[in-house]
């Protein structure tokens, strides 16, 4: 640790916050945690569905389009179903809030396609990783 970084270091203890310090004794920013703002689905027909999620905090694009995944996959088992397939993903980014409106298609037997997801696999990984399906 550099001499710079020491009362930094003190200043930001004593407010409880944390960093770390890079090596040119500068201060690296601490990330904010991603913020999960909450889902939305509209069934548009029986096997097809429109999810909408929004995200704060420092999320980065990769971190809602996972959000949307793992909302569909929840979607998907309970309307009694275990495949899903990506039709496409609208981003955007305003007043630091990002939001994914999402559509797929879902099916009981795996559908043809590149951008497929067995359910039941992706609602348990989200889970590992902490991310909400609801």
């Amino acid at each position: 640790m550099t001499p710079s970084c020491v009362p930094l270091m003190l200043s930001l203890a004593a407010s409880g916050l944390a960093a770390g310090c890079a090596s040119d004794g500068g201060a690296r920013q601490a990330k904010v945690a991603p913020v999960y703002l909450g889902a939305e689905f509209l069934a548009l027909d029986k096997d097809l569905v429109n999810i909408v999620v929004q995200m704060g905090g420092q999320a980065e694009a990769a971190e809602v389009q996972a959000y949307a995944k793992c909302v569909a996959a929840q979607y998907t088992l309970q309307k009694g179903y275990g495949f899903a397939r990506h039709l496409r993903t609208n981003l955007a980014k305003e007043g630091g809030v990002w939001r994914a409106d999402a559509v797929y298609t879902i099916s009981s037997a795996l559908p043809r396609g590149v951008q497929t997801i067995d359910a039941e696999v992706i609602v348990d990984s989200c889970a590992a990783q902490g991310i909400p399906t609801v």
